[in-house]
C-alpha cells in the first residue's frame, strides 16, 4: 500500500453489515445527545468506491482514472482513490494544494480548467504541474508567460446537448479552430501533448464517446502535422454513478474500447485518461436529515370533508438542510430527492400529501414535493441514498463554512482487496512510448464487482 489511507480513517465493519445498520446507530445516538445541535450527516461507503475502482479497470484496462475533485472533496474519498493509485484532475489552487496536502506528487495532477487565473497558473508552476488544459488563445498566452514548461491539453468542443450538465457552452474549441491554436501554440512555444473532451454530465448516449474520439484523431492529426508531439487523449467524465442509469457504464465503456481499438490502437503510443467524478461517489454517500418542525394545511376542496370525514391536508415538514446547500441537484440537476423512512410504515397507517423544505426564509427552497408520507414528527430522520456528488465540500451557505459530519466505513474484505492489489507504476512525465495502463488489481474484481447482498445501501 502507498500510505494514503489508515484504518484509523474509518469504521471497519463485517460482511453483512449495511449502511442502513450503521445509519440507525448514529441517528439512534444523535437523537438522544442532550446537547449540541443535532445536523445532518453522511455514511459514505468506501468499499464502494473501492468496488467502482476495481469495475472501472475491468471494464476499461487501457484508460488511467484521475478523479475530478470538485465533485467531492472530503479526504476520506481523496485518500482511498490515492491509494488506490488515481491521479486527481484538479480545477483551481485550493482542489492543487488539498491533494498535495496528502501526498499526491505534482506528476500525478492535471490543472483541468481551460480557463485559468494568472495566479493559479504560476502556483502549477512553482510545485511542479505540468499537465494543463486550454481551449482558446488567451490561455495559450497565459501559459507562455506564466509556465512555459507546461505540458498542454487542448479541450475540444462536443454536442453535449442531450447530456444532463451541459459543459460546451463554456467550455472547449471547435473543431475548425483547432488548427489555428495548434499554430499559435507552435509559434509560442508552447508545447501541446494531446486532447481532451467532455461528453456532459450523465450522457444519455454512448455513442457520443465514439464520436468525439473520432474527433480527437482528427486534431491528433493536425499537431502531428505541425510538429506537436501527442501522446495524451483525455476522454473526461460523464460516467453514471448510479445503478439503474439510462446507460450502464459497461455499455459506455464497449462503445470507448471499440473506438480506441478502431482511432488509437494499443500500442500506438498514446496514454488514454479519463477523469470521473459521479462515477466513483455518487452510490457510496448516504445522508441522514432531521425533521426540525412541521404544519398541517388544510386544503380548500368542498365535499371532501363530507366524503373522508376529514378536512384533506397536506403535510410541510421542515429539514437543516436545503437547496442550497447539500440538495443543491434540485437546482442543477431538476432532480426530486426521495427520502428512505428509517422505519417501513405498516399498510394500516394513512399516507399524506407532503413536502420538503429547506432552511431558507424565501419560499423557493423546496427539497421535494408530492411525496406521499405517513405521519412524521419533528425529531425524525430521513434517509437519502446516491448523495455522494456535488454535495461534500460545497459547504452550507446557512452554516457559514460548516460541512456535514462524514462516518466513513468499509469492510474487512474491501480493505483486504485494496492492500493486496499491486501498486500502480509511476507513469514517466516524459514518456512518449507505449501507455501504460494502470495495475490496479482487476483481476479480482470477479468477487467484488458484484451486486451486494443486502439493500442498495449496503458497505461492501
Amino acid at each position: 500500500m502507498a500510505g494514503y489511507l489508515s484504518e484509523t480513517d474509518f469504521v471497519m465493519v463485517e460482511e453483512g453489515f449495511s449502511t442502513r445498520d450503521l445509519l440507525e446507530e448514529l441517528t439512534m445516538g444523535a437523537s438522544q445527545a442532550t446537547t449540541g445541535e443535532v445536523t445532518a450527516f453522511f455514511v459514505a461507503d468506501l468499499g464502494a468506491v473501492v468496488r467502482k475502482h476495481f469495475c472501472f479497470r475491468k471494464c476499461l484496462p487501457r484508460v488511467r482514472p484521475f478523479y475530478a475533485v470538485k465533485c467531492n472533496s472530503s479526504l476520506g474519498v481523496l485518500k482511498v482513490l490515492a491509494e488506490l493509485g488515481l491521479g486527481f484532475s484538479c480545477a483551481n489552487k485550493a482542489e492543487m494544494e488539498l491533494v498535495q496536502r496528502i501526498g499526491v506528487p505534482a506528476s500525478k495532477i492535471i490543472f483541468a480548467n481551460p480557463c485559468k487565473q494568472i495566479a493559479q497558473i504560476k502556483y502549477a508552476a512553482k510545485y511542479g504541474i505540468q499537465l494543463l488544459s486550454f481551449d482558446n488563445e488567451m490561455e495559450l498566452a497565459k501559459v507562455e508567460k506564466n509556465h512555459p514548461s507546461a505540458k498542454m491539453l487542448l479541450c475540444i468542443a462536443t454536442d453535449d446537448s442531450h447530456s444532463q450538465s451541459c459543459l460546451s457552452l463554456k467550455f472547449g474549441a471547435l473543431l475548425n479552430s483547432c488548427r489555428h491554436l495548434l499554430q499559435n501554440a507552435k509559434k509560442s512555444h508552447v508545447e501541446v501533448v494531446g486532447v481532451s473532451f467532455h461528453v456532459g454530465s450523465c450522457c444519455p448516449d454512448p455513442e457520443a464517446y465514439a464520436q468525439f474520439i473520432a474527433d480527437a484523431r482528427i486534431v491528433f492529426e493536425m499537431g502531428a502535422e505541425l510538429g506537436h508531439r501527442m501522446h495524451i487523449l483525455d476522454l473526461g467524465g460523464g460516467f453514471p454513478g448510479v445503478e439503474g442509469a439510462k446507460v450502464r457504464f459497461e455499455e459506455i465503456a464497449s462503445v470507448i474500447n471499440s473506438a480506441l481499438d478502431l482511432y488509437f490502437p494499443e500500442g500506438c503510443g498514446v496514454d488514454i485518461l479519463a477523469k470521473l467524478g459521479r462515477y466513483y461517489v455518487t452510490s457510496a454517500f448516504t445522508l441522514a436529515v432531521s425533521i426540525i418542525a412541521k404544519k398541517e394545511v388544510l386544503l380548500d376542496q368542498p365535499g371532501r370533508e363530507e366524503e373522508t370525514g376529514s378536512a384533506p391536508k397536506t403535510i410541510v415538514y421542515q429539514l437543516d438542510e436545503g437547496i442550497y446547500g447539500i440538495f443543491n441537484s434540485v437546482l442543477f440537476d431538476n432532480t426530486c430527492p426521495t427520502p428512505v423512512l428509517q422505519k417501513k410504515p405498516s399498510t394500516e397507517q394513512p399516507l399524506y400529501s407532503s413536502s420538503l423544505w429547506g432552511p431558507a426564509a424565501d419560499g423557493c427552497d423546496c427539497v421535494a414535493e408530492g411525496l406521499w408520507l405517513p405521519q412524521l414528527h419533528v425529531g425524525d430522520w430521513l434517509v437519502f441514498e446516491n448523495m455522494g456528488a456535488y454535495t461534500v465540500g460545497m459547504g452550507s451557505l446557512f452554516r457559514g463554512i460548516q460541512t456535514c459530519r462524514i462516518t466513513y466505513a468499509m469492510s474487512r474484505v474491501a480493505w483486504k482487496a485494496m492492500r493486496e492489489q499491486p501498486l500502480p507504476a509511476e507513469q514517466d512525465e516524459d514518456a512518449e512510448g507505449m501507455c501504460k495502463p494502470l495495475s490496479c488489481g482487476w483481476e479480482i474484481t470477479d468477487t467484488l464487482c458484484v451486486g451486494p447482498v443486502f439493500t442498495p445501501a449496503s458497505i461492501m
